[in-house]
């Protein structure tokens, strides 16, 4: 199939015909394309975001993603969206089907690049709390920061952490993680 045009709406049938080579996410049947690869710095953060959480997880019933891994927020309805976040954490595992979620994870976690800054701000913030993520996290590695949204009556909570922070993960009680360690360079 041709690649999709901007003004075009879609399904998620319809992104299962498309190149391989190309990644794509639909929110709302829109096609948005996405950045071929992530620089290092981001690699290393989604990593240590990985192994930190994993780590954790080790035994418990919730499992932890990383992309590319397709969520389909609306596929008992629509089925017009389908984002593929860096980190998914998931506890209902009946969601997992596939190459990945059906419904809303339990949590999301991207990471800022310069070319979907605001994108995941403020269109995937929308797309997110309107599925019912519990827990949303936005790491910014210019800043070092890490904005955490927390689903609390149909609104997001929100606080900021930096790199001197500890961040307890709402969703997976018992975790916090020393974001020094996140945003360490890795680099000699």
């Amino acid at each position: 199939m041709a690649l999709p045009k901007e003004e075009e709406r879609f399904t998620y049938s319809d992104y299962c015909t498309w190149d391989d080579g190309e990644r794509w996410e639909l929110i709302d049947g829109y096609a948005y394309a996405m950045s071929p690869a992530p620089s290092w710095i981001h690699q290393s953060y989604s990593m240590a975001l990985l192994l930190k959480i994993g780590a954790f997880l080790e035994g418990k019933p919730c499992m932890v993603f990383h992309a590319p891994f397709d969520v389909r927020l609306n596929a008992e309805s629509y089925d017009d969206t389908v984002v593929q976040p860096d980190i998914v954490v998931i506890c209902d595992k009946s969601k997992i089907s596939g190459t990945g979620c059906i419904g809303a994870p339990d949590m999301v976690i991207e990471i800022l690049s310069p070319s979907t800054a605001a994108h995941d701000r403020f269109l995937k913030f929308r797309t997110y709390l309107r599925a019912g993520v519990r827990e949303y996290w936005i790491v910014d590695p210019d800043t070092k920061t890490v904005t955490v949204h927390i689903l609390k009556n149909g609104e997001y909570t929100t606080n900021v952490y930096d790199d001197a922070d500890s961040a307890p993960v709402h969703v997976l009680e018992g975790l916090t993680i020393e974001l020094k360690d996140i945003f360490a360079d890795r680099i000699a």
